[in-house]
């Protein structure tokens, strides 16, 4: 067996094709560290529990779909307790930084951070980072305490406020120093934990005994690896409200169309799943599937044949399709950005609205009625449902388990239904999209029953285009078809 690493990720080669990409420890840079019992061999709530103490050498494999003659593949460290641990409890002081856009869930993950480590771990010291990134050098803080954060899983946003951008590595490893920490929990999206992965390098370089652990959030569910990322579930729930509303009006009125917006900047998910949940979209665009307006085949003649056979349709489009032909029309389209990084997108939704209408009404003469709904802010706002809420409380417990054993330098995550710990480099590499040549987006077009608006070339090179960088990364063809994960790998 083999081992090689970089700073992010430790790569270890086993029989039979079997690799650990493994996250970084404490001891990797600070040798002889002491170790205490884990508090929870006498924790009562845990004494009932039969092994509750992860095994060192247990792993996750991404991949479940096999064949008899298929090497062993990637696999993932296991998450959970360690029966010891690297950190006295009464010495620990942890902080918590919420960063990016809102997302249902946020306060339910923050609530079971300081909830498991007081009632895990007995840490009483966690400091809430207010703002963002930027909190940690304006000295924003907040204590936050079991009793504060009790409830605050009943509302939506985060206690804790959040930012884009402000992140300087220098200020805030300076400020993680100045305030004694050894524990910082970071709860963000791809753009937040590429900056988690920055912070926990400059922690290392300067041979600090602090753990930098992430929670990856983006209610896209655009985060690869893992099942899904929390927040999506409710998403996909609250927007069920918005096409509801969207098919009542199209219902009422002739020739009536109903045209919702969905969050989905570079992956098309909440649209998809929301449609599959719905039953009452006819047309769902997301950005991964290119479509066209006029001519044969195009959402035009589309939209004619429906309203011709039912009266009335629905159009689900995620914010982030079509954008390429706003930027046909507009040559300032994705030119600017947020302090993300993240391009600005035009209102696709607005756009097609007024095409669909200028095209019916002064081409066509043909009288419409169509409402347009947006709700994104309505449901990045709104508190998880009891699905995320159980799904964040396991991201959380297991995020501080690997923080109380010394683990650095990784995020929390589900894998194939597992508990695991997945360097930062793996979660930031690439984006998780839909795959318009897999199962799951066929089963949406059999459900609405609308052309896919591509020829048999072009879905060839869509294809090609999205399996062409997941080769260089995973293993074989694997799609989740609950959880909204659709891995594409070879070997």
């Amino acid at each position: 067996m083999g081992t090689e690493g970089n700073y992010q990720m430790k790569v270890v080669n086993g029989d039979f094709g079997y690799v650990l990409e493994d996250v970084p420890h404490l001891t990797d840079y600070i040798p002889y560290l002491p170790t205490y019992d884990n508090p929870l061999r006498s924790n009562p709530a845990y004494s009932v529990v039969k092994q509750y103490f992860v095994d060192m050498d247990d792993t996750v494999p991404q991949k479940i779909v096999v064949h008899k003659d298929s090497q062993r593949g990637v696999h993932f460290r296991r998450a959970g307790p360690r029966q010891k641990v690297y950190f006295n409890s009464d010495d620990v002081h942890a902080c918590i930084v919420t960063c990016g856009g809102l997302c249902p869930g946020l306060n339910t993950v923050i609530r079971e951070i300081v909830h498991s480590l007081d009632y895990m771990y007995g840490v009483d010291k966690v400091l809430g980072i207010e703002g963002g990134y930027r909190g940690f050098y304006a000295k924003n803080t907040i204590n936050l305490t079991p009793k504060l954060v009790n409830d605050i899983h009943k509302r939506g946003g985060t206690i804790l406020g959040t930012s884009r951008g402000g992140h300087d590595t220098k200020k805030i490893v300076d400020s993680i120093q100045d305030h004694g920490i050894n524990q910082v929990y970071i709860i963000g999206g791809d753009g937040t934990l590429k900056g988690a992965a920055i912070i926990y390098e400059e922690i290392r370089r300067r041979g600090l005994k602090v753990v930098v652990a992430g929670i990856p959030k983006t209610i896209d569910n655009d985060i690869p690896i893992i099942d899904k990322s929390f927040g999506f579930d409710t998403a996909v729930e609250e927007a069920q409200r918005a096409i509801n509303a969207a098919h009542v009006e199209a219902q009422s009125a002739e020739n009536g169309i109903g045209v919702v917006k969905l969050m989905g900047r570079y992956s098309g998910f909440i649209a998809m799943y929301a449609t599959l949940a719905s039953r009452d979209v006819d047309c769902c665009l997301i950005p991964e599937s290119p479509f066209f307006l006029d001519g044969s085949g195009g959402l035009f003649e589309f939209v004619k044949k429906r309203l011709r056979e039912e009266g009335h349709m629905v159009i689900v489009i995620a914010e982030g399709a079509g954008q390429e032909l706003l930027a046909a029309e507009n040559s300032n389209a994705g030119s600017q950005q947020d302090a993300s990084g993240n391009k600005l997108l035009q209102d696709v939704g607005l756009w097609i609205s007024h095409k669909i209408r200028d095209h019916f009404e002064k081409k066509l003469k043909m009288p419409i009625t169509l409402k347009y709904i947006d709700p994104t802010y309505m449901i990045r706002a709104v508190p998880s449902n009891a699905s995320d809420n159980v799904y964040c409380t396991i991201l959380a417990q297991s995020c501080v388990h690997g923080a109380m054993a010394g683990y650095t330098g990784f995020t929390s995550g589900i894998v194939n239904g597992r508990q695991t710990y997945l360097p930062f480099n793996r979660i930031t590499e690439k984006q998780n999209n839909v795959v318009i040549t897999d199962r799951m987006w066929a089963r949406l077009l059999a459900s609405t029953n609308q052309p896919s608006f591509l020829s048999t070339n072009d879905i060839v090179q869509v294809h090609n285009r999205q399996h062409s960088q997941s080769r260089l990364l995973d293993g074989d063809d694997n799609e989740s078809e609950i959880t909204g994960k659709q891995n594409t790998s070879t070997t």
